[in-house]
């Protein structure tokens, strides 16, 4: 019952208004209608159809009430007053229309106006009384009802600004929540951009290498022809393990998707030593407390170290190489830097993908990245810098 109300009360909310405005009328016509169908006690003058016609011409200007407020009480309050001079009719229990006007002048008009209005309904209201009774009862009935339909349009005015309020906030909220939806999926889409292009870059690139060092070697090493192809297939193995691992989380329509983690720093060794076999000679050096890190930015440090090696093998042509990592109180310092060529048309800017990545991953964690030539001019250098957690006393 109280659910049915509900969604009637909300369906009349939804309403065009004229529509509410000429229902309100029907039925304040239908309250003022009473008297006159009602039996009259004896002694009581009979009524007329041209009382009755008043009755109805001082309810008609309700239909425009939200329209002119002002104008539509003061027609009213006119038309009362002749009824009761000019035609000798059953008079009303309550001023139903008047009410009904006054509540709109409160619920819809500024104050300067309420004020006006109100202080000549009072006047309107004592001299209507004086005429008719002149009873204090009946001075201060009326004046209460005035009064009661006045405090009604201001609380319905409070409420109808409240409701306001909060659909605005609704709407608000709801227009946050799908910009952050939208920007969500923007990272997400340019997370798996990274990691598809880190991937998929490394592998490509150390499996080229390696094939093109393959012939030269079946003709000169026989012994570093196998370990180059050995190379190859670890590496296409290793890469189409992480593409199903991430696509299996994308799709996972075939059943739960896999949860192996990402490769970290515990996996350098492993891709230093695959980009070894047919390349450049690595060194790897590790200052300070690198464990306990977040998973995240344990994967961060990999991907940088992957994607810097990768553009040494694509572009640099060097013949060395070093990887130093180095842990502080509050960042965690990637260095990678060759002694070969740089990116092709690199320098501290470079525009390519891999290093727009990498600068990237070190923003995600709160640090900066500078990629360009070596200060000595010997190569190029990829320096990333991560902000991590302070390391507790004692580590």
């Amino acid at each position: 019952m109280i659910r049915a109300l509900g969604r009637r009360a909300r369906r009349l909310r939804g309403a065009r208004p004229w529509i509410v405005d000429l229902g309100l009328t029907v039925l304040v016509q239908l309250a003022v209608t009473m008297p006159f169908v009602l039996p009259r006690e004896p002694g009581l003058p009979p009524v007329t159809w041209i009382s009755y016609a008043f009755t109805t011409l001082g309810v008609v200007p309700l239909v425009w009430r939200r329209r002119r407020p002002v104008l539509v009480l003061v027609a009213i309050l006119l038309i009362g007053g002749v009824y009761k001079v000019t035609v000798d009719g059953p008079g009303q229990p309550l001023p139903y229309a008047g009410l009904m006007a006054f509540f709109t002048v409160a619920l819809q008009c500024p104050g300067r106006v309420r004020a006006a209005v109100g202080a000549g309904s009072v006047v309107a209201v004592a001299a209507s009384v004086g005429l008719e009774t002149g009873s204090a009862r009946e001075l201060s009935f009326t004046l209460f009802c005035a009064g009661a339909a006045y405090a009604l349009g201001r609380l319905q005015y409070t409420r109808q600004a409240y409701t306001a309020a909060v659909e605005d906030r609704a709407a608000q909220l709801e227009r946050a929540n799908r910009i952050e939806a939208e920007q969500a999926v923007a990272r997400e889409r340019a997370r798996i951009a990274r990691e598809m292009h880190d991937i998929l870059s490394h592998a490509v690139s150390i499996m080229i290498v390696q094939a093109e060092a393959g012939p030269v070697a079946v003709r000169r090493a026989p012994e570093r022809a196998e370990a180059a192809f050995e190379a190859i297939s670890e590496t296409g193995r290793e890469a189409m393990a992480q593409l199903r691992t991430m696509l299996g989380v994308l799709r996972e329509t075939d059943g739960p998707a896999p949860r192996e983690p990402q490769p970290g720093m515990a996996a350098l060794p492993t891709l230093l030593d695959r980009v070894r076999r047919g390349g450049p000679e690595i060194t790897y050096e590790v200052t300070g407390e690198v464990q306990g890190l977040p998973p995240a930015a344990d994967t961060a440090v990999y991907r940088i170290v992957q994607e810097a090696l990768t553009n040494v093998v694509k572009h640099a042509r060097a013949r060395r190489v070093s990887v130093r990592l180095h842990r502080g109180a509050r960042e965690l310092a990637i260095t990678v830097a060759d002694d070969g060529r740089g990116p092709a048309g690199g320098g501290a800017s470079g525009g390519g993908h891999g290093l727009i990545g990498i600068r990237e991953r070190a923003a995600a964690h709160g640090g900066t990245a500078e990629c360009g030539p070596r200060r000595d001019g010997s190569g190029f250098e990829v320096r990333a810098v991560l902000v991590t957690s302070p390391l507790e006393v004692g580590n």
